[in-house]
């Protein structure tokens, strides 16, 4: 069995109106468990959940199972794009083919020069991106990034176009841990609609990608979908639902969600649905209370108030000193994937989660002390 039979088996179940039939009880009833079933985080994804009441209920909770799974740690990284050359026809992505922004893809060298300046910060954990081209960045020259950004980082995730297992395996060789794969949508009508060229028209060959770098030896998996491109009652329950398959069946990958909300893009593409800040922190807070030992990453998609705001409610990894730019450190960059919300560096970050009493971590110790075989 893999994903796709959990997210087939949910084809003809109406999510809305499923919530729709969830009072304000049902939510108290869910709230007393211990332990939370599929349709029991349904419901605190609900409007009876989102009362005023219910979730300062619910975020209360979850900064208790918050802080008893993580304490007051925040994982701090940063996000590295060594190239922007994408075959993909998104609506929604400034890296997109039919854009004619200024593209860049980084040499070895100059990739080498990026490592030195993001280390030069302190930051040990580094997310490596790209667009999505084989044909741009090669699964060779995705392993030769990898082996230099290990002279640097003790822990390498990467965000690149979906890949088969045994190219999931060179890269673990190569020094990468962690893989961030976002579906976009789990609606694959919605998905279809959007992608309608490029490699990422295969619904199905993306799904199951962080699947396959689990068997591959990927230490760390992130998951999601991209806010505004479908119902996000349904996304956030199918992301939670996509984090808890993946925990009960790789039980020694370190699972975590993230809800990325889009931001202004090169295209003209206008989000059909929106996510205000309070169905976020549901989501976020649902989550913790449906898998209290996933991780939950917030990106500087969102602005610095509100990261600040949610910190003790359910975050355990955050981007500081962040660009989507590739080649932001030469002097030649190229246009950024979307607007980032929070500049702060990581400095800035460090200081501001110390005064108000959170520890920023800049180094993996989970990867290092795996690696010494002693987790």
């Amino acid at each position: 069995m893999s994903f796709a039979d959990i997210l087939k088996r949910y084809d003809d179940f109406d999510v809305g109106a499923y919530c729709a039939g969830v009072d304000e009880s049902q939510v108290e009833r869910v709230l007393s468990k211990p332990r939370l079933s599929d349709l029991d985080y349904l419901a605190l994804l609900s409007d009876a959940a989102s009362t005023p009441k219910n979730l300062e209920l619910i975020a209360a909770r979850a900064r208790d199972i918050t802080r008893k799974q993580f304490g007051s740690v925040i994982f701090l990284f940063t996000p590295l794009y060594v190239s922007n050359v994408c075959d993909n026809y998104c609506p929604y992505c400034s890296f997109a083919h039919q854009n004619k922004i200024k593209r860049r893809h980084l040499k070895v060298d100059e990739v080498r020069a990026e490592a030195k300046r993001i280390a030069a910060t302190g930051l040990r954990h580094i997310l490596m991106l790209t667009g999505e081209s084989r044909k741009g960045a090669s699964v060779r020259y995705l392993k030769e990034c990898v082996s230099v950004l290990r002279e640097y980082f003790s822990s390498i995730a990467i965000e690149v176009y979906p890949l088969d297992k045994c190219e999931y395996s060179e890269l673990v060789e190569s020094g990468a841990d962690g893989l961030t794969i976002y579906q976009e949508t789990y609606d694959m009508g919605i998905y279809e609609s959007l992608h309608k060229g490029g490699p990422k028209a295969d619904f199905g060959y993306r799904l199951l990608a962080p699947e396959r770098a689990c068997e591959a030896g990927m230490r760390a998996v992130t998951v999601g979908a991209l806010l505004g491109l479908a119902k996000p009652t349904r996304e956030a329950f199918m992301t939670g639902l996509h984090a808890k398959y993946i925990r009960e069946k790789y039980p020694s990958v370190e699972i975590a969600a993230s809800f990325p909300r889009l931001r202004p893009q090169a295209g003209e593409f206008e989000p059909k649905f929106c996510v205000g800040d309070r169905a976020f922190v549901q989501y976020m807070a649902a989550l913790r209370l449906f898998i209290p030992s996933a991780g939950i990453t917030v990106s500087t998609r969102e602005s610095a108030r509100f990261r600040d705001s949610i910190l003790p409610i359910g975050p355990t990894k955050m981007s500081a000193g962040v660009s989507t730019a590739v080649g932001e450190g030469s002097g030649d960059a190229s246009d950024s994937q979307f607007e980032i919300a929070d500049s702060r560096t990581v400095s800035e970050m460090q200081k501001n989660l110390l005064s108000q009493g959170f520890q920023p971590v800049l180094v993996d110790w989970n990867y290092i002390l795996c690696r010494e075989g002693v987790c």
